[in-house]
């Protein structure tokens, strides 16, 4: 039976719970709550002690609050006890809701397990219900939701009154453990929360510094830089550049924005920029300067995201390599050119004489397939035979590469072929004789000159060595190769001045055609047995003139 003073002490335990509760609230980080919540048990429950053990991530519990006796704090706050020796706690005694009360007459087992624990010192209970000083009396804390994850548990010891809790007692602990577990869920949800900001906010800062050193490392590097857009309608239109490139090029930033790579490349070099990869491409290659000059660069291009996932544009690395690029081509130039001259030279003349010759007969070129050898080429419109030669219609061979086929000599049937003029001066031996190597070679690069003159663009002149001179000349028939040898021999005969006087060569041509089937050494020996030929014949006209 309730006695009459019972409501009024409900009344102001549920008033000094509420207040005790709400200050749980006002704790500011995950520590504060703890002791707060190990104060109000003291301060508003009616117990001398309380202990907060809080589980950790490995699963243990550890001291993490206590309130009521500064000896026991310092003794046991910190220390931990094991999961299985609170799972074991736990499940002994007697459960009151979610209360578990371990009275002294079990609690003798547990004194050598590994869970922290003090005895208060007092006498035996007198009467029943009287709390012994050895009960133990434990209050879970779970997580709200389906799961009910422990959190911890609250260990309270020596009630002022004396007894064991009772009803409205336990109900009052176990409220205050619900609202504790809330708090405590709270309190590590705002400091999770701040630690987020916190990384957050480092992470922002690190992302800034950043971005900030990628700019000055953009802006002021020593050597051209440009981004690029990728994908799109505007793919590889630049979006920025840096100084470096704007100086290269002579262009302000605002006009570089209006022009992508493949609008300043060199023309000759639009094939090198398309074979470029985008990713981790390279590429060396010639650029526009507003001047209408060209200058070498190398470009190196990488793919950088703005945004996880986000639009990918392609940064680019312009090194200015014409300085490089001038030494390369001029060592290139005297590899392939007569130092005297400029002219090319012997292994540059069978350079480009091979790549215009193949190795395939002269009559599976011209009229050595019969129809009946052939079938039609549906995709070309022409003829293959079953050697896998390919021809046009009329059956004319291509495969990417311009047959050569030479003229006849004997009839001028219009036939326009590869003609080989092998030249070799008459008399420059006297001249050197005479007057030295110096004035011969000054006639050499004056023949080599009047040669230069002489001839079409695009055909070749080179110097095969000593006073020899070879003319390539394309798509001449053989009355035009005829006139071409007397127009050069003509231009080379006229009177040269050296040092103050005049000196004269003559020159004799032997003209020869390549033809695919032949080898460059038979080409070029039929042009120098030609001209041989040529050269004793105008002996003997010369000697019965004489």
């Amino acid at each position: 039976m309730e006695t009459e003073s019972e409501p009024y002490v409900r009344l102001a335990t549920l008033r000094q719970l509420h207040k005790v509760v709400a200050d749980l609230n006002t704790a500011r980080s995950l520590a504060d709550t703890l002791q707060t919540v190990a104060d109000g048990i003291v301060a508003g429950l009616g117990y001398e002690l309380a202990c907060v053990n809080l589980v950790r991530p490995d699963g243990d519990l550890v001291v993490a609050a206590f309130a009521g006796s500064a000896a026991a704090e310092a003794l046991i706050t910190g220390r931990v006890g094991s999961r299985p020796s609170w799972e074991r706690r736990l499940s002994m005694g007697e459960a009151w809701g979610e209360l578990r009360f371990i009275p002294h007459t079990e609690g003798w087992v547990l004194i050598e397990d590994d869970v922290p624990q003090w005895h208060t010192e007092g006498p035996d209970p007198r009467f029943e219900g009287e709390w012994h000083p050895q009960d133990r009396l434990y209050a879970p804390m779970f997580s709200s939701g389906g799961g009910r994850e422990l959190l911890g548990v609250i260990s309270v010891d020596r009630p002022r009154n004396g007894r064991r809790p009772g009803p409205w007692g336990q109900e009052a602990l176990q409220m205050y453990a619900s609202q504790a577990a809330i708090a405590i869920s709270n309190a590590r949800l705002r400091a999770n929360m701040q630690r987020a900001l916190v990384r957050l906010e480092r992470e922002q800062q690190a992302l800034r510094a950043s971005e900030e050193s990628f700019r000055q490392a953009f802006e002021y590097a020593p050597s051209g830089m440009a981004i690029a857009e990728m994908g799109g309608d505007q793919q590889g239109r630049l979006l920025r550049t840096n100084d470096a490139l704007c100086r290269l090029l002579g262009r302000p930033a605002s006009a570089m924005r209006r022009y992508s790579f493949a609008d300043l490349v060199h023309p000759e070099d639009v094939g090198t920029l398309l074979r470029t990869s985008a990713e981790g491409g390279r590429a060396e290659l010639r650029l526009g300067r507003r001047d209408g000059t060209y200058v070498w660069v190398s470009l190196r291009n990488s793919v950088v995201a703005d945004t996880t996932d986000g639009p990918r544009f392609l940064l680019t690395h312009v090194e200015d390599i014409e300085d490089r690029k001038r030494h390369e081509l001029a060592l290139a130039h005297r590899a392939s050119h007569d130092a005297l001259t400029g002219l090319p030279n012997s292994a540059e003349l069978r350079a480009r004489l091979s790549a215009r010759l193949c190795d395939r007969p002269p009559e599976a070129l011209d009229g050595g397939l019969e129809p009946s050898d052939a079938g039609y080429g549906a995709e070309t419109g022409g003829l293959f035979n079953s050697e896998g030669y390919d021809f046009g219609p009329g059956g004319t061979a291509y495969d990417h590469h311009v047959h050569v086929v030479a003229p006849d000599d004997e009839v001028d049937d219009g036939t326009k072929g590869l003609a080989v003029l092998f030249c070799d001066l008459d008399g420059f031996k006297s001249i050197n004789d005479r007057f030295g190597h110096q004035t011969g070679d000054a006639v050499l690069v004056e023949v080599a000159r009047r040669l230069t003159t002489g001839v079409r663009e695009g055909d070749t002149v080179a110097r095969l060595g000593g006073d020899e001179f070879v003319v390539l000349a394309d798509g001449l028939g053989t009355a035009d190769a005829a006139d071409l040898a007397v127009r050069l021999r003509n231009a080379i005969i006229l009177p040269i001045r050296v040092g103050g006087r005049g000196v004269r060569v003559g020159a004799s041509f032997g003209i020869s055609w390549a033809s695919c089937g032949m080898s460059v050494e038979e080409v070029l020996r039929s042009a120098d047995q030609r001209m041989y030929v040529e050269k004793r014949s105008r002996s003997k006209v010369h000697r019965r003139a004489g």
